[in-house]
């Protein structure tokens, strides 16, 4: 594996606070992430893991705290805002459609580049021709990095599941992000299937240098790949360090692994 050079803080959560009605999903969370960097979010079940970065990216607007994202401060920005700046999401649940083929459902991910507007590209008429075409290999690139060439034209919903993740995982890479945050990105899948998407998240890591935050239930996994983590319990922070500091901490061996005392 190349050797990465972690930089200077990109990505600055502070004194975060959210809560529906009555209840509290997250209270006074702050952490972190630096340039480069893998950094996992992990806790049992409801600990706010996907609350979290549905305030980083735009889809919850938390009542309390403020995010910094290179240097710039911003309470209320939408996901369309965060992903132009340079954030792109995967989802727990597939948000991939189902009846498009791999290829169309990675072009999707273009569409911020695009400079073309929607009647331009259903013409396919001079500059707009020009331009999906440079998108295209764009995505064919992308395609290839993922090794899911064969399916390029195969509707998504006729894939395995791991290969979906891989779809999914492609789209997000389609945005040319800067932080990319993934949320349990293995969920559901075997023991093979973790082993190659832990892989591919190392690559795009490596070779493109994308910082990536991810949520992740297989410590074994978080172990392996993360440089830190930070670890939150019915939406508190109780701990973030490396993962040797964060398996070694009492308060996150009685939360997270469930330690009988």
């Amino acid at each position: 594996m190349v050797t990465r050079k972690i930089g200077e803080v990109i990505l600055e959560v502070k004194n975060i606070s959210l809560a529906f009605g009555g209840v509290k999903a997250l209270t006074d969370i702050s952490f972190d992430v630096k340039e480069h960097e893998i950094r996992a979010i992990i806790g049992p079940n409801g600990a706010g893991k996907s609350s979290m970065l549905n305030c980083i990216n735009g889809v919850y607007q938390p009542q309390q705290g403020s995010i910094s994202f290179r240097g710039q401060t911003f309470k209320h920005m939408n996901s369309r805002q965060v992903a132009e700046m340079g954030m792109a999401r995967t989802f727990q649940n597939l948000a991939l459609f189902k009846g498009m083929s791999v290829l169309d459902n990675i072009m999707t991910g273009r569409n911020l580049k695009m400079k073309s507007n929607l009647f331009q590209q259903a013409i396919r008429w001079g500059a707009a021709e020009r331009e999906e075409t440079e998108q295209r290999q764009v995505v064919e690139r992308i395609i290839d990095f993922l090794e899911i060439q064969p399916y390029r034209k195969t509707p998504v919903g006729k894939m395995p599941y791991g290969l979906q993740k891989r779809v999914d995982l492609g789209r997000a890479l389609a945005m040319e992000p800067q932080v990319l945050l993934l949320d349990e990105p293995m969920a559901g899948m075997n023991v093979e299937e973790k082993q190659d998407m832990s892989r591919f998240i190392l690559d795009v890591n490596d070779e493109f240098g994308t910082t990536i935050v991810l949520i992740e239930h297989d410590m074994g996994v978080v172990m392996d790949i993360s440089d830190r983590v930070v670890v939150l319990d019915y939406g508190k922070k109780i701990g973030d360090g490396s993962p040797q500091e964060v398996r070694s901490n009492p308060d996150v061996i009685s939360a997270y692994l469930g330690t009988s005392h």
